[in-house]
């Protein structure tokens, strides 16, 4: 007898583990965004113009297009030219290089490069989430090169960053 209730003591047991396990389900979206799609089902991204002083000619261009490409990846927004329930523009402010590291010879060892791009946020949708807000970054390289030798990999890299947290900041609200 006892064997008997031991074992349907177990099963209950499995049983009541099971259920618990198959319905309360944890969902991670590993892609960060917090999108009502109910609410919010469009973007609209303006080209970023490059009125920084030092113009590197395909910033503009490789940036708005990586800042495109991260909503088409990571959402299921649909992307439209004007009005959309979500709205990204603004300029490439700055783009400079600032000498740092004094060698012995007093000369700059290291050179950066910094990119400043401005950006205005509208959430159509959720009017209190929209901002102005200015994105900075930069990268260190040796100054015995030549900008134009490092200036495509450094751009990707910075441009990278700004668009992940122009990402963040708009929709995965970390």
């Amino acid at each position: 007898m006892k064997i008997i209730l031991s074992k349907l003591t177990l099963l209950l047991v499995i049983f009541f583990v099971g259920i618990s396990m198959t319905s309360c389900l944890i969902s991670y979206k590993f892609n960060g965004s917090s999108i009502d799609y109910t609410k919010t089902r469009t973007i609209s991204i303006s080209d970023f113009p490059n009125t920084a002083e030092l113009v590197y000619p395909p910033l503009s261009q490789q940036f708005s297009e990586n800042l495109r490409d991260i909503y088409i990846r990571q959402t299921r927004l649909q992307q439209i030219k004007k009005g959309g329930d979500l709205h990204i523009e603004g300029e490439i402010v700055g783009y400079q290089l600032t000498p740092m590291a004094i060698s012995a010879d007093s000369y700059s060892s290291q050179t950066k490069l910094t990119m400043t791009i401005k950006v205005r946020f509208s959430n159509n949708k959720n009017p209190q989430d929209d901002f102005e807000k200015t994105y900075s970054t930069f990268q260190n390289f040796d100054s015995s090169k030549m900008l134009t030798d490092v200036q495509d990999e450094l751009s990707k890299t910075m441009i990278s960053e700004i668009v992940d947290n122009i990402y963040n900041d708009t929709v995965a609200k970390w």
